[in-house]
């Protein structure tokens, strides 16, 4: 089970949605070592490294919508909200 789900409408075309959630994807590979690839309108990521080590999540991308689901490791589960809040401010901002 996730323990971060984060879903923010959206009114962009889903192309341009998808760009969004590259930039943010690329924010998060250069912040925290995440590696990412893209399967259909998902990005599917992990840390197999680094402060994030074990952090695995996706972000979905529909025309709607996007959702970010977060995986967080036992050690980072203390740090939730504060990352809860990252998380939904980088989705304002792309969004």
């Amino acid at each position: 089970m996730a323990t971060i789900d984060i879903s923010k409408a959206h009114s962009l075309p889903l192309a341009e949605a998808k760009t969004k959630a590259e930039e943010l994807a690329k924010g998060m590979q250069s912040r925290l070592g995440l590696d990412y690839k893209w399967e259909g309108d998902t990005i599917h990521f992990h840390a197999p490294s680094g402060t994030a080590k074990g952090t695995k999540g996706e972000v979905a991308v529909t025309d709607k919508a996007v959702r970010v689901t977060v995986d967080l490791p036992f050690m980072l589960r203390v740090m939730k909200g504060t990352i809860e809040e990252k998380i939904n401010d980088q989705l304002k901002k792309i969004l």
